[in-house]
């Protein structure tokens, strides 16, 4: 009887928690597109800059951001990722 071959996918676990590894490297390029948003706004047709919205918006993006960091952070590690080249074949791991 011939052996059968392992699938040529990763295991669910591993590869949805490279995927938030991907996402957290992300997670920078977002910060700075979010930073640098308020240059695009037009300001009113007050004569006063709009500081304290655009300080209000900052500090909120800025705390999103720990957040998000923080939750990646817990989902990244909560999970231990096997060994590169192990495959999963029906909850057990191929030799």
């Amino acid at each position: 009887m011939t052996k059968r071959a392992a699938p040529p996918f990763l295991a669910q676990r591993a590869y949805r928690r490279r995927r938030m590894i991907d996402a957290a490297c992300l997670l920078p390029l977002a910060g700075a597109f979010a930073f640098f948003l308020p240059i695009l706004w037009r300001p009113q047709a007050t004569p006063q800059p709009d500081t304290v919205f655009g300080m209000a918006y900052l500090f909120g993006a800025w705390a999103l951001l720990i957040l998000l960091a923080r939750v990646m952070a817990h989902l990244i590690t909560r999970t231990p990722d096997k060994a590169a080249g192990e495959l999963e074949v029906d909850g057990d791991a191929a030799p």
